[in-house]
């Protein structure tokens, strides 16, 4: 049975992108050189109310690859997958092609 997180408010759900320790040609690439910590958005709240009951909107959506903060979020495992909750403004920003 599969299983899905649909976040509530301002979450987001992010699946981590695990940089490759490895060149193609089999080279080893050192640590440092892989930590970028940026993830794929999976799935987003509707957004937080303001003090009036507006809606105010997530500003990332699904399929988005964020840059994440080096701590933070609520580790969450669904089956065999781990992925990550983070609140709307803990994300660092977008990261464009």
């Amino acid at each position: 049975m599969a299983k899905r997180l649909i976040p509530l408010f301002n979450r987001v759900l992010v699946e981590k992108i695990v940089p490759p320790s490895k060149t193609s040609a089999g080279i080893l690439l050192p640590e440092k050189t892989t930590k970028l910590n940026s993830g794929k958005v999976v799935a987003v709240g509707p957004g937080a109310r303001d003090r009036d009951g507006k809606l105010i909107p997530v500003s990332v959506k699904e399929g988005d690859t964020v840059l994440l903060p080096e701590y933070g979020g609520t580790e969450v495992k669904l089956g065999e997958k781990e992925y990550h909750l983070y609140r709307d403004d803990d994300i660092l920003g977008t990261l464009c092609d």
